[in-house]
């Protein structure tokens, strides 16, 4: 195969955890010591498994059939559904990319960091949680620009970091966990680059170059990114992986464009009216997010859903 056709091949990575597995359970509970707790950092919807994986896959296969492989980044878990596919579907255990001191870890933010470790994994790659799905037919050149570089998908918002200012300095509230991790990695690129990026991730599927995630990694920001290494759970000190796609943005390596509702929408599926706006808009990309607000029949409801939008199976399934 020339290099040509190497730079061509596009791969997809996901994240993924069966919440629901006593194994698993057992591990993470050992580890936290705390069983009860319902926050946006660690609760049942952090780690709950609706299905969203397989139904995510169907729209793959769908609406995305040129994607080369697809990893399934996991711990120590394989989904029940999920047939041996071959070449094209492969479980990643985190144990075979992530460092022997960050075991155990239950926080997907450390994870995100050594993705680029995933062996045979291409040069240009996508990463996708496993609650995001293709609602339309995608290409190539979707995610990347004709001169191999990713496009950068990112929410407006100007004045973002005024806003968070105004919640920790004036009001003093803290961020959530997720607001946070995106402000360190926006404050670091800032001292490096000297630009400020308010805007926020679009919270769908992202392009990434493999060798410019371990350049950021391995040496821009190696000493700064080892204390999320240290974080085996979700922490205040986290830095969010759009470090990578601020960082290709300030070295003219990634295209930014902004999105709107149409091209990628988020569902809060506890909110009913957010699946009446997911039917308004129509749009390629949509995310089904659980929550710490989420319960069980709001649970049932997405399912409902995702079967009604994807009711096929795909080749991966048995």
């Amino acid at each position: 195969m020339s290099d040509g056709d190497k730079r061509a091949e596009i791969d997809l990575v996901y994240l993924w955890v069966d919440g629901s597995d006593p194994k698993w359970l057992a591990k993470r509970n050992a580890f936290t010591g705390n069983l009860a707790e319902n926050t946006a950092i660690n609760c049942k919807g952090r780690y709950t498994d609706n299905d969203e994986l397989k139904y995510s896959l169907r729209s793959v296969e769908k609406y995305a059939p040129w994607i080369r492989k697809i990893f399934i980044v996991t711990d120590d878990q394989t989904p029940s559904w999920l047939k041996n596919t071959g070449t094209k579907v492969i479980i990643t255990d985190i144990k075979d990319i992530l460092p022997q001191e960050c075991l155990p870890c239950f926080n997907s933010v450390t994870i995100e960091h050594f993705l680029y470790k995933i062996p045979e994994l291409s040069e240009r790659f996508l990463l996708s949680c496993d609650d995001m799905f293709i609602n339309k037919p995608v290409l190539p050149d979707t995610f990347f620009a004709a001169d191999g570089f990713p496009i950068v998908c990112l929410n407006r918002k100007p004045f973002k970091r005024l806003v968070m200012f105004w919640r920790e300095h004036i009001r003093r509230k803290p961020l959530l966990h997720y607001s946070k991790t995106i402000a360190n990695a926006a404050e670091l690129i800032k001292k490096r680059y000297g630009v400020y990026y308010n805007a926020m991730p679009h919270h769908n599927i992202d392009a990434y170059l493999k060798s410019d995630c371990q350049r950021v990694a391995e040496n821009i920001f190696k000493k700064e990114l080892e204390v999320t290494f240290a974080n085996h759970i979700r922490s205040y000190n986290d830095i969010h992986r759009i470090i990578y796609q601020y960082a290709a943005l300030a070295e003219k390596r990634g295209h930014l464009r902004y999105t709107n509702k149409r091209e990628s929408f988020y569902v809060r599926i506890y909110k009913k009216e957010d699946y009446k706006r997911l039917e308004k808009y129509s749009p390629t990309f949509f995310c089904a997010n659980d929550s710490q607000h989420v319960n069980d029949d709001d649970r049932l409801r997405l399912k409902a859903c995702l079967n009604d939008y994807f009711p096929e199976k795909s080749s991966f399934e048995k």
